[in-house]
């Protein structure tokens, strides 16, 4: 089988739960790690842990994109995996919600991928190798109540998905969404004492990824989906 090899993964929407654990894994599994985030200085003892460097963006933005871009390339090395983990919530009743707010939550959500995508695609398509994993949630297959925005953005950002993987996985790009149906376990949110295993643990959703990864090509998943063995759907 032809199982493929990566060296360099960017972690757009970097922070605790799903993208620290997955920082974690992929640097033991020998990955050069970047991390990308609004404010980088965050990042500080992650990166400590793992190895891994930190830089500021915003994935909302063009310019920041590109330049976050040209820097890992400079300083990491040339990427063959990236990683949209950003999004942003406006929550409450639907008539109320500002326009505002809802615009940032589709741009983080949706838009900040579209703009990943691009720039990890101009660089991966020459060598025809590479992956890109998108990050989705609950929101991106059923939209609850008072969450219209999340839900626009996330539904927005599988969509795309569905899109590259048809046009880019026959040139040779791996592309995956993971639908993470259900909460995460974190170090302030656990699950009830009545309800154990009811949410997702950080580090297992990280296993997954790098399931996926190793998928040999001839076998590829374009979407997985997670969720607690008890949830019941």
């Amino acid at each position: 089988m032809d199982i493929p090899h990566y060296e360099t993964a960017l972690i757009v929407g970097a922070g605790e739960g799903i993208s620290a654990s997955l920082a974690r894994l992929l640097a033991k599994q020998g990955l050069r790690v970047a991390l990308a985030a609004r404010n980088a200085a965050k990042l500080d003892a992650l990166c400590q842990e793992t190895g891994a460097k930190a830089f500021a963006c915003d994935a909302t933005s063009a310019d920041d994109v590109a330049k976050l871009f040209v820097e890992v390339e400079q300083q990491i090395g040339k990427l063959d995996v990236v990683v949209y983990n950003a999004s942003q919530r406006a929550r409450g009743p639907f008539v109320e919600l500002k326009p505002e707010d809802v615009a940032q939550s589709i741009a983080v959500s949706a838009f900040g991928g579209f703009l990943v995508a691009q720039q990890a695609l101009q660089r991966m398509l020459p060598n025809r190798h590479g992956a890109i994993l998108f990050t989705g949630a609950s929101a991106s297959i059923k939209g609850f109540a008072q969450s219209a925005p999340f839900a626009m953005g996330k539904f927005a950002l599988r969509g795309m998905a569905q899109s590259l993987a048809r046009e880019f996985a026959p040139q040779g790009i791996h592309i995956a969404h993971f639908v993470i149906d259900g909460g995460i376990r974190s170090s302030v949110r656990a699950e009830p004492a009545d309800r154990p295993d009811s949410m997702l643990d950080p580090d297992a959703i990280a296993v997954n990824y790098w399931n996926v990864l190793q998928q040999p090509r001839s076998a590829w998943s374009s979407e997985l989906e997670v969720r607690p063995w008890v949830e019941k759907f």
